[in-house]
């Protein structure tokens, strides 16, 4: 349970963030017996990047987090890298009796004897309590591959149409499939990626899962996601990009040319994110939450005594637009736990010079607005404001780009690549750019036009930084509408 103040300068108030020290990759994400389950990379004593374990929190709405003890420690196999958990509803490890429990398939991460070269190998562990104790395997490691160093990252799932258990992980530039009867032996089966998509870093913790393509009957697609590890080359750092196409337990077919990019999100932090397994079908949903953060300078934000958060939990969905089939992200339905107080506006026009500035404090907020184009050709929401401080989340008319401007949000000279300004291509829809925002102590997420393009951001401004204002540079824009709700902290 949460035992330590967590309302320091920059503390989320309502995305997890651990109650000490550092934390990256999430884990592990499994719902079982009413419980969603939260591991995370985690460096108990320091917060910088360290020897890592898997930190551990629980919560039965994906809003309120119970803090736990570490569930796996380093050991005489290595420290603990990321990895997945899954319920053996059927037993196939024997490890439960005949009755159901969580396995975690994870990374071990060391050096090869004699040697500076990395090794990484796959293992398991165990819970038969809800995951509140973990039992490692007696036989670990159970997968190696000698020759290749970047092998890590697994993330396992049931595959009912083979009737066999699946595993997706990382190896250097492309991704490995592996598929077993018990979690205990794998054998290979296929691999996928080395000449599609980005290659603009080391490939990292991938996940695979179908999804309906909604509105289109009949009609399913499988979704990988691959993070990409931070490259010097690319000023935009580690980030997330995925794949659409077909999987039939063996291989992946990508349905976009190789040279197809599709970014998960936009913004400079949202990576190594992956889905919860599990969830029930009367819910149905596949549920992500990302690690808000970017190896440019994840080790340098100006937090003190805990440092990095996560990215508030998203529905993903699939559908058929303009350019194809793509991923559509919102934020989950349990948000409306923590909403308060709600103010609207309709039918406000903005003109050059004359800003709009709200009465109303941004600092934990949720924010929907919908702009009607009329003549402006650029136009806007400033937040976490001040006479000194503003992050601009903007849209370019004339190019159909939205973005987000972080240069004046507060503290940025901790690294040079933090002040910056970037976003995407984003086309009206009936004349129309709606804009969803979540406006945290140090963190703001965009969902543009129902969830078709995502930013995530971090920022620090000063706290008493809570102004809104909206904004256009040269001709007029008329507001079709603007919801703003304070949000609780979950603390």
């Amino acid at each position: 349970m949460i035992n330590v103040d967590m309302k320091e300068k920059f503390r989320p108030q309502y995305h997890f963030s651990p109650e000490s020290n550092w934390m990256n990759d999430p884990n592990g994400m499994v719902y079982y017996a009413g419980e969603y389950h939260l591991f995370y990379q985690h460096h108990p004593y320091g917060t910088t990047w360290g020897p890592m374990h898997w930190g551990h929190a629980v919560s039965k709405d994906l809003i309120h987090w119970d803090h736990h003890p570490i569930a796996l420690a380093p050991d005489e196999h290595g420290d603990i890298f990321s990895g997945s958990v899954v319920v053996d509803w059927n037993d196939s490890t024997g490890f439960f009796k005949g009755a159901s429990g969580l396995v975690a398939i994870f990374t071990h991460a060391d050096q090869y004897p004699n040697s500076d070269r990395p090794r990484q190998r796959q293992s398991l562990a165990y819970s038969t309590d809800r995951g509140r104790t973990w039992i490692k395997y007696e036989g670990n490691p159970i997968l190696a591959e000698e020759s290749i160093t970047d092998f890590r990252d697994p993330k396992v799932f049931w595959h009912e149409e083979t009737h066999k258990w699946i595993m997706i992980l990382a190896a250097g530039n492309h991704v490995r499939f592996y598929a077993s009867h018990n979690l205990k032996s794998w054998e290979f089966a296929s691999e996928f990626g080395s000449q599609s998509g980005s290659h603009a870093g080391v490939w990292e913790c991938p996940d695979i899962f179908k999804l309906p393509v909604v509105g289109v009957e009949n009609t399913s697609k499988w979704v990988m996601i691959v993070s990409i590890g931070n490259d010097s080359a690319y000023i935009e750092g580690s980030r997330t990009q995925y794949f659409i196409g077909q999987f039939d337990g063996i291989s992946f077919t990508n349905e976009n040319s190789d040279d197809t990019v599709l970014w998960l999100d936009y913004g400079r932090d949202n990576y190594a994110g992956v889905t919860w397994s599990d969830i029930s079908h009367e819910d149905g949903r596949r549920i992500f939450i990302g690690w808000m953060s970017n190896w440019k300078y994840a080790n340098e934000t100006p937090t003190v005594g805990w440092r990095s958060a996560v990215t508030l939990p998203r529905e993903l969905t699939l559908k058929e637009t303009s350019d194809g089939i793509r991923l559509i992200q919102i934020p989950v339905a349990e948000l409306e736990k923590i909403r308060r107080e709600k103010r609207s506006w309709n039918q406000l026009f903005i003109e050059p010079g004359k800003h709009v500035s709200l009465d109303v404090s941004g600092e934990q907020s949720e924010i929907i607005a919908e702009f009607e184009l009329e003549s402006a050709t650029e136009f806007g929401i400033k937040i976490r404001k001040s006479d000194s401080e503003e992050t601009i989340i903007g849209y370019d008319a004339v190019n159909e780009f939205l973005f987000i401007n972080r240069i004046n949000s507060g503290v940025t000279k901790f690294n040079e690549y933090f002040p910056c300004l970037h976003g995407a291509s984003l086309k009206a829809e009936n004349n129309r750019i709606k804009l969803h925002i979540l406006v945290d102590s140090s963190s703001v997420e965009i969902f543009a036009n129902n969830g078709q393009v995502v930013i995530t951001d971090l920022i620090f401004p000063d706290p008493k930084s809570t102004g809104i204002e909206l904004y256009t540079t040269n001709k007029k824009v008329k507001l079709a509408s603007l919801v703003i709700v304070q949000l609780a902290s979950i603390f």
